[in-house]
């Protein structure tokens, strides 16, 4: 059986162009604005949506991520409320495919089994658990797939040939690319390398590869749209959520509408990254 994510990224392989895979924290700053947030990605022009668990000990994320999780666990973010965002987003939108992005503290601690019929009766799509390698596939990954979800797994720059296909052996979905070592929004991507990064991987696998970690902007995402097959923004749509919040977390702004341009912007770059040479 064929997941939304598999639809989504076969028509967009039709329609010759990379997905936009937008990450946003879960709850953050509250549970409704996040909500407001997510229902926005969309009609912003967000092909897949990753839904950040917050965690209060993120080893791979930056200091812009691990304060959007700080907010949402102060704002009473748990992962039931995580789920039931998702929930709230199905019911007006069933198509977009959603996967849960996070660690494997909360979810142990709720519960394999529990977790995975709970995620996926509330739409949930696939997971990425970072903290999660091959050689511990039984405790999750193999039951997630049983479960009929997608489990997508990160290759980095040090993932060499011989350790690609231990990675990859269980992933589907898409496979996502981390295109810098170290943590999230740190650099920037080397576009030429992202390149030569991607065509490696494919001759390893048929499955999609989406590049992420340190894309901010619509030319950095129009010049790796070039080669990949989804561009993943996270840091930069977290950057724009904390933009409109004061010192003690106030709102001076719409953080939905902030994240909406930005993305809007971003969607724009990926739709003309097949059209013309990055300069």
């Amino acid at each position: 059986m064929t997941s939304r994510i598999d639809r989504r990224m076969a028509k967009l392989k039709n329609e010759g162009r990379p997905a936009l895979v937008t990450y946003f924290m879960g709850g953050d700053p509250d549970y409704e604005t996040s909500l407001s947030v997510m229902k926005r990605l969309p009609q912003a022009g967000a092909d897949v949506i990753e839904l950040g668990m917050p965690f209060s000990d993120p080893m791979a994320d930056g200091p812009a991520i691990q304060a959007a999780g700080l907010r949402a666990l102060r704002g009473g973010q748990t992962l039931a409320k995580t789920l039931e965002m998702a929930r709230a987003f199905r019911a007006q939108d069933d198509e977009t495919p959603i996967v849960m992005m996070g660690y494997y503290n909360p979810i142990y601690i709720y519960g394999v089994d529990r977790f995975l019929s709970d995620a996926k009766q509330a739409g949930i799509d696939g997971l990425i658990i970072v903290d999660l390698p091959p050689e511990m596939d039984a405790e999750l990954c193999v039951p997630a797939l049983e479960a009929g979800l997608n489990f997508i797994r990160l290759a980095t720059p040090t993932t060499d040939d011989r350790r690609l296909p231990r990675v990859l052996e269980n992933t589907s979905g898409f496979v996502y690319y981390v295109s810098m070592t170290g943590i999230t929004g740190s650099a920037l991507p080397d576009t030429s390398k992202v390149a030569a990064a991607v065509e490696r991987i494919k001759t390893h696998t048929d499955l999609p590869v989406c590049v992420g970690f340190g894309v901010k902007t619509a030319e950095q995402a129009r010049a790796i749209g070039q080669s990949a097959d989804g561009v993943v923004v996270g840091t930069a749509i977290v950057n724009a959520v904390a933009s409109v919040l004061g010192p003690k977390g106030e709102q001076t702004a719409d953080p939905a509408e902030a994240v909406a341009t930005l993305v809007s912007g971003l969607a724009q770059g990926v739709r003309a990254a097949r059209l013309a040479p990055a300069e």
